[in-house]
């Protein structure tokens, strides 16, 4: 096995608005569509349509929305049976997107907080050879945030963590358990600035104390990867921005299959900033997987 996410499992409720209002501001609706979400499960389900044998741990309520985050991973070939299934409702993402692709997002991330550890299947995880998080937004409670920090330790393998604007700002201090047991550290540049006051290439020395690879993300300035020997930038490809939404999750597909494919961190970066050009040219965070196969 190859690859396995714990993150968050939302249902993305996507409007393209003729802009993004402000407080007292009003704007329209000019497009609506429903997609299956969660930062680490666009991943998982990137590097499944790649090819790798892939699983998730998460959490859905007993709805339509669950039921459905369910059926789109298992679509794909991702093992669902550390998925659980409970009262209460499946979390969900409201992301407003403008003309120019800039984005803003509500989050309602109910059952996805409460995954304790012992929900988690420890034989099962260890069965894969990476293991990728990303945020929850831990505002119902801490417990599947404590279950991250348990499971990382208890991990045999490689771990890649993005942590996401929710656990940056949170603090270093609260993400650092996490943090210093990953060997892929994933932030972007503002969750850098956000966690240590540095710039990205500061901020990014810092973490090497901590982690064996730090990898930034920089939007449409590419990306910029260190393991201590090694530096460089990566610059963006130049397409038509039609939505960021998943544009991160994207990058991480590429660098993390080819990170588990031997290649060198300059092409896993070259292979990330594809994915992520690839994803931001359609409306919603998986949309540029239906043609995955036909570029690699």
């Amino acid at each position: 096995m190859d690859v396995v996410g714990f993150g968050a499992l939302n249902v993305d409720r996507v409007y393209i608005v003729s802009e993004i209002p402000k407080a007292e501001e009003e704007s329209y609706v000019l497009n609506f569509e429903r997609y299956a979400g969660g930062s680490s499960a666009n991943t998982i389900v990137g590097l499944s349509k790649l090819g790798l044998k892939t699983g998730f741990i998460g959490k859905v309520g007993s709805d339509d929305d669950g039921y459905f985050l369910i059926e789109e991973l298992r679509r794909v070939g991702v093992d669902v049976r550390n998925v659980v299934i409970s009262d209460g409702r499946t979390g969900c993402a409201m992301v407003f997107v403008d003309k120019m692709g800039n984005r803003a997002i509500i989050l309602d991330p109910s059952v996805n907080d409460t995954i304790r550890f012992e929900e988690i299947d420890i034989d099962y995880v260890n069965k894969f050879r990476l293991l990728h998080l990303s945020s929850f937004v831990c505002k119902v409670c801490f417990d599947s945030f404590e279950s991250q920090k348990k499971l990382v330790r208890e991990f045999d393998g490689i771990v890649s963590f993005d942590p996401g604007s929710v656990y940056a700002k949170m603090g270093f201090r609260k993400i650092k358990p996490l943090i210093e047991n990953s060997n892929l550290f994933m932030p972007n540049e503002i969750e850098v600035r956000l966690l240590t006051g540095l710039n990205y290439r500061e901020g990014a020395e810092f973490f090497l104390d901590l982690c064996d690879v730090v990898v930034v993300k920089r939007g449409w300035k590419g990306c910029y990867v260190t393991d201590g020997r090694v530096s460089f930038e990566v610059k963006a490809y130049r397409v038509k921005v039609v939505d960021t939404t998943g544009a991160g999750d994207a990058f991480n597909t590429g660098f993390i299959y080819g990170y588990l494919k031997g290649k060198s961190l300059e092409e896993c970066a070259k292979l990330g900033n594809y994915l992520a050009s690839l994803c931001i040219q359609y409306v919603g965070a998986r949309t540029y997987l239906r043609n995955l196969y036909l570029s690699l």
